[in-house]
Parts: C-alpha cells; sequence; structure tokens
C-alpha cells in the first residue's frame, strides 16, 4: 500500500493556518484526513518552574521536539499508530496524557516552523504558506490568545515585540522559499482553498 499523502500548511501566528485546515477538513471525509499539530510537539519543560517557563522564546525552533515529530511522522507513513503528545497552553508546558493517533490517507502538518527543518520538508508532499500581514496576524494573536489563554494584551503585546515579531523575521517569513504554494490572506482566499480541496480530492484516489 502507498504511504500516506503529507500536507504541510505554514504561515506566521495568526495567518490563518487552522482557518484553512478547518476548512479542508468539512470538505473531506473525516475518515480520510489526519491533522497533527506542531504545537503537540513543544518540548517538555517540567523541570523548570513555571516562572522560568514563561520565559521560553515559544516562537524559536528549539522550542519544539523535532526529532520527536520527525519520529512519528515516519512511523505514520508506515501505517503505524503513534503516542502523540498533548500541550497546556496555561501552565507552558506538556500534559502527562498521550493521544493514540492512527494514520489516515492524508495527514496534514500544521505549524508555525515546519518548513524550517529540513527532515520534515523531505516528508512533505504538498508544502503551502499561508502569507498574511503583520497587522492582521497580530490582531488575531490578541484577539485568540485573550479569549481562549485567558492572556491580557499587554502581556500579548510584550510577548508579540520580544519574541513572536523577530521570530517571524528570522526563521519563518524565509522560509516561504520552500512552499509549492503560497495562500495571500488565509482563511479569507476562497478560490485557493477550493483548488486545495479539488487537489487533494484528486490525492485521495490514488492511495
Amino acid at each position: 500500500m502507498n504511504r500516506p499523502i503529507f500536507i504541510g500548511i505554514t504561515g506566521g501566528s495568526g495567518s490563518g493556518k487552522t482557518t484553512i485546515v478547518n476548512k479542508i477538513k468539512t470538505e473531506i471525509p473525516r475518515k480520510s484526513v489526519l491533522v497533527i499539530e506542531q504545537d503537540s510537539y513543544y518540548k517538555d519543560q517540567s523541570e523548570l518552574s513555571y516562572e522560568e517557563r514563561c520565559k521560553t522564546n515559544y516562537d524559536h525552533p528549539l522550542a519544539f521536539d523535532s526529532d520527536l515529530l520527525v519520529e512519528h511522522l515516519e512511523n505514520l507513513s508506515k501505517w503505524e499508530d503513534i503516542q502523540k503528545p498533548t500541550y497546556d497552553y496555561s501552565i507552558h508546558n506538556r500534559k502527562e496524557e498521550r493521544e493514540l493517533v492512527k494514520p489516515k490517507d492524508i495527514i496534514i502538518l500544521e505549524g508555525i516552523l515546519i518548513f524550517y527543518d529540513e527532515r520534515l520538508r523531505d516528508l512533505l508532499d504538498i508544502k503551502i504558506f499561508v502569507d498574511t500581514d503583520s497587522d492582521i496576524r497580530l490582531v488575531r494573536r490578541i484577539i485568540r490568545d485573550i479569549n481562549e489563554r485567558g492572556r491580557t494584551i499587554e502581556s500579548v503585546l510584550n510577548q508579540y515585540m520580544k519574541t513572536v515579531r523577530p521570530a517571524h523575521e528570522q526563521f519563518i517569513e524565509p522560509t516561504k522559499k520552500f512552499a509549492d504554494i503560497i495562500i495571500p490572506e488565509g482563511g479569507e482566499n476562497l478560490v485557493a482553498i477550493d483548488i486545495m480541496v479539488t487537489k487533494i480530492k484528486s490525492l485521495i484516489k490514488t492511495i
């Protein structure tokens, strides 16, 4: 049997990656699509205090356990189950629980730095970069972090200026050159999403 089709969707924080993933999922049979979030693979920091974990730069490549992510994707490519880590944003650390994940025909890897590691790029059959203006990404991040993660606007802006913006310019934006497809304006680009869904449906038929 052929390996699953791996699709990578990246872009800056707040670019609309998750919106695109969700719209694809609504158009493709649930039994055929698996989504793996890079955020699930933030490194375990149990040895650090909460105060120390708050100082971690979560937009830096070193914040992720890329070795484990590569290992799990390779397992999925061989149609093997994995025990995916789960992450708790409220404590800036992994939970003890792991999630049993079974491979599917289409595996979407979503995250801000999935094109940074050559090993991850080599596993991806289609690489998509979501290109959204920085002011729009900042507004979306503020709304998300306040409503979903209990943050204050001051803490969101402070983190954005100290780590998010510099990391985007240093690590994320340069990976646009690796993309097969660049989607401007994220989830608002319905034409691009429709083209992607059509492509995915055609790929499923080949598996």
